[in-house]
């Protein structure tokens, strides 16, 4: 697959769409609002996306100054959105996908319904929404899960890791453990397994050297 090809089904995990592929809302509950402009740069080319709720006549100034290298402009888009609203958020990160894992061996196990209780120490956030995160696997210590990794997002298509390792139990190679057992069964289910973060997030990168993903694009939000 091409990384532009990984940068539509990203964008399209990532985000909701409407009948004229303009952002909605997030694709996770609780649903809030999309960023008015998405840009996945990637080696081939860039996806840009935009919000529903983006002005017409800013689209077009926008469209007026995107070429194939949009990062390239970025003071410009800048001005341009910040001459229409306010600025109060910009997100920019590695995106990664994931070589064949199904064959590595792995110590962590499900979660669902039936053995969620393991989530309570440290995860109870998840309990509520567990069937919306599948598939979920744990690293689990003395009864208790300790590093948890499941969907942040998802489609048909692919699914975007979120990853937590309880604060004790770091240093102990659990979240590569756990992300590798969550790819694998995406990838068992024949859908690409994704995975980003955000430039400031060293932990989050160091897990993707460890796993020896593959970085195929750079994301850049703004809100």
């Amino acid at each position: 697959m091409s990384d532009l090809e990984l940068m539509e089904l990203h964008v399209n995990v990532l985000f909701r769409h409407n009948s004229e592929n303009r952002m909605t809302v997030v694709n996770e509950p609780p649903f809030n609002a999309a960023p008015r402009i998405y840009i996945g740069g990637t080696q081939e080319g860039c996806v840009v996306r935009y919000s529903n709720m983006l002005a017409e006549s800013t689209v077009e100034e926008l469209e007026g100054i995107m070429d194939d290298n949009p990062g390239a402009h970025l003071g410009e888009i800048i001005r341009i959105l910040g001459s229409d609203q306010e600025i109060n958020h910009f997100w920019m990160g590695p995106a990664y996908s994931f070589p064949d894992v199904r064959n590595r061996p792995t110590q962590s196990i499900r979660i669902t319904d039936a053995n969620k209780e393991l989530l309570h120490g440290y995860f109870s956030d998840f309990l509520d929404d567990l069937a919306s995160v599948q598939p979920c696997f744990a690293v689990v210590r003395d009864g208790t899960a300790v590093a948890l990794c499941c969907s942040a997002r998802q489609t048909f298509f692919a699914a975007e890791a979120s990853l937590e390792t309880a604060q004790p139990f770091w240093g102990k190679a659990y979240a590569e453990d756990v992300t590798n057992a969550w790819a694998a069964e995406v990838q068992n289910q024949g859908r690409t397994a994704l995975y980003s973060t955000s430039w400031d997030n060293f932990a989050s990168q160091s897990v993707a050297r460890k796993l020896h993903l593959v970085r195929y694009a750079t994301d850049i939000h703004i809100s």
